[in-house]
């Protein structure tokens, strides 16, 4: 692993002197390349330990899209599982993508500690207004800034 790990340690090696107390480090990784005998969550585990003791605070954690024959098995929130168990078996701090589209998904994932964050992309491009209208939909609308409420 150290050869395929080399060039994240060399650029963190650099970036942690200039990182103040205020701000945290984050690494974004793909658990799996969804390939027969390439990378995969067992060493995506190993590695979280690993930027953990270098001082990485938080592991976004992404699946596949490296290789272009793999066979995903995309469905809502099929990378959260990776997630879970890098945080479980690493302690990381760790945040996940994957077709996440309800709130109410979004929430019983936090509630029931599989991820520490959710990261939204191509849900905002189409629903810019999502995070406004998820929680008034999660009755925890007091939490939008007052400018954007007289727009929904």
């Amino acid at each position: 692993m150290a050869n395929r790990v080399r060039i994240l340690f060399d650029i963190i090696d650099e970036i942690l002197p200039l990182i103040t107390d205020d701000l945290s480090l984050w690494v974004r990784i793909s658990a799996t390349d969804w390939v027969e005998g390439g990378w995969d969550l067992a060493q995506s585990v190993e590695l979280s330990k690993l930027l953990r003791e270098k001082g990485v605070d938080v592991i976004d954690v992404s699946t596949g899209g490296l290789v272009p024959d793999a066979k995903i098995p995309v469905a809502p929130g099929y990378q959260v599982p990776f997630a879970e168990r890098i945080k479980q078996e690493s302690g990381m701090t760790t945040g996940t993508v994957g077709l996440l589209t309800e709130a109410t998904q979004m929430e019983e994932l936090l509630e029931t500690e599989k991820c520490d964050l959710v990261f939204l992309g191509r849900k905002l491009l189409r629903d810019p207004y999502f995070p406004i209208n998820a929680a008034k939909e999660l009755d925890a609308a007091d939490i939008a800034p007052s400018p954007y409420s007289r727009r929904h």
